[in-house]
């Protein structure tokens, strides 16, 4: 029979094969509240979304009454330093993350363009954008000789690497101004290599100058970056990391919302913990490891000795999971003592081991209700600074921490909020199109959770152990996390930098 009737274009033309979850309380990312329905994709991509019934042929997925969001987008990961050798990402899907973001912190694996190539090929499973780091294009340029300003030559020469990297796809370009070789960069040289990334619409991200001692000068310089060089600006994992800061959140966000005033499109991310992973050098700004007056100001003012805790200790692994004050009493000495002597330590195996980090450190040094009040600010976006093997339990429960701890347990702010900050607002902090919302036409990056139950179960003893209430996770149309397991959906893309939106 001929198919030129309309009456018989189903027939001749049916239905593309698609998967449709019914059932589920659609929680779309927006802020919007949850409606009841059922969302329909076919391959990678969303085609339908509300009072939806399933085609004939399709895969139908009973969401039992739980909730569907988007995908959660990892604005400031570590994730990717075991990409290759672990492509099925536990540490990440497993609380719900299915795009991640890397290059943070002033590093990045380069080449960026062999780096997207190598991960077209393995096809992990979830999806990684990457930032280009300051820090990898100073050594590039400067290699051992960092600790000083850059000429004018050097700066040109590290503005045409990072040209090369943003046309490989970054999304601009990522400091870490508190390590080396960063901490050793002016003003000057960083705003004009910000310049670059502005003339092709990339942002900026930043591990500023300083979370403690140099607070306030270093909001001032990350808000003047934005200024001059103007392009959007995000702090990485804000904090306020010193006993002299706690309680200053308020004013923080009065700043902040004093440079949007301006124009100035600054915002931030945030993972919810009180403590940081980091090198034990970084409590160090001036690098002077011998300083013992700075020593004890570190112990007194920024971490106490009972809130280092170390988590790799290559030249005395026996240190590690244990603190700065339980190593002094090992040691017979002071704790200023022990942590000098730890960070020479270290120094010396890194020097004999070029290329690998001897140490690092979990440190307690922010205050529960500036955590609060700094996630709340409506242009904070959560994020885990975490990786998949790593000593940090941010790696396996940053989101599930705040869907269970912070708004079921201490309702800090509406379900729908929470999504919001781990998927559109992240995805718009991030210039990254198609992702963060569950809409008609967006990839099909999902995930199923039961809000009565998720919770991160991961501590700094045990930082691998994996969170619950998360039942399934999709990335582009396919499973890569279901009853507890992984799924060898090897389904996540590489996202390069596109124009603004």
């Amino acid at each position: 029979m001929a198919c030129a009737s309309a009456l018989f274009l189903s027939a001749c033309h049916p239905p593309a094969l698609g998967t449709t979850i019914t059932n589920v309380r659609i929680i779309d990312g927006t802020g919007a509240p949850a409606v009841s329905g059922s969302v329909r994709f076919i391959g990678d991509s969303i085609v339908a979304v509300g009072l939806v019934r399933p085609a004939r042929g399709d895969s139908v997925i009973d969401g039992g009454g739980l909730v569907l969001a988007p995908g959660f987008i990892d604005t400031h990961s570590h994730h990717t330093g075991d990409l290759l050798a672990m492509p099925e990402a536990l540490g990440a899907v497993s609380q719900g993350i299915t795009t991640i973001v890397g290059g943070n912190d002033g590093g990045h694996a380069y080449p960026l363009a062999a780096t997207m190539d190598t991960l077209g090929k393995i096809r992990p499973s979830l999806n990684v954008a990457y930032y280009a780091g300051h820090g990898t294009l100073r050594r590039l340029v400067m290699g051992d000789d960092f600790k000083r300003k850059a000429t004018a030559l050097e700066v040109d020469a590290m503005a045409v690497l990072l040209r090369q990297e943003l046309d490989a796809g970054a999304l601009g370009l990522s400091t870490g101004l508190e390590y080396d070789p960063g901490i050793y960069s002016d003003r000057s040289e960083v705003i004009a290599l910000a310049k670059v990334a502005a003339a092709v619409k990339g942002r900026y991200v930043s591990h500023i100058r300083s979370e403690d001692r140099d607070f306030w000068d270093s909001i001032e310089e990350i808000i003047a970056i934005g200024r001059e060089a103007k392009l959007p600006v995000q702090i990485s994992h804000v904090k306020l990391a010193m006993l002299s800061l706690w309680g200053d959140a308020d004013s923080l966000v009065a700043v902040l919302e004093g440079a949007r005033a301006e124009g100035i499109d600054i915002t931030a991310d945030i993972y919810p913990y009180p403590y940081w992973q980091s090198t034990l050098t970084v409590l160090f700004p001036a690098r002077d490891f011998a300083d013992r007056a700075e020593a004890n100001k570190v112990l007194r003012e920024i971490a106490r000795p009972e809130g280092l805790l170390i988590g790799h200790f290559a030249a005395h692994p026996a240190y590690e999971g244990k603190t700065v004050a339980e190593i002094s009493v090992m040691r017979s000495e002071n704790a200023a003592s022990t942590l000098m002597g730890l960070i020479r330590e270290a120094l010396v195996w890194e020097k004999a081991h070029p290329g690998r980090d001897g140490e690092s450190v979990v440190a307690t040094s922010m205050d529960e209700p500036d955590i609060v009040k700094l996630m709340q600010w409506d242009q904070t976006n959560i994020c885990s600074d975490g990786a998949l093997d790593g000593a940090h339990p941010r790696g396996f429960g940053a989101f599930t921490r705040l869907l269970g701890r912070y708004v079921r347990e201490q309702q800090v702010m509406p379900l729908e909020t929470a999504i919001m900050k781990m998927t559109s607002l992240s995805a718009i902090h991030m210039g990254i199109a198609r992702r963060g919302t569950i809409a008609t036409g967006q990839f099909a990056d999902l995930v199923l959770f039961d809000p009565a139950t998720v919770a991160d179960h991961a501590t700094p003893a045990e930082p691998h152990r994996v969170s619950t209430g998360i039942v399934r996770v999709w990335v582009n149309g396919r499973t890569v996390w279901r009853d507890g397991q992984t799924v060898a959906g090897r389904s996540g893309r590489v996202i390069r930098r596109h124009a603004a939106p």
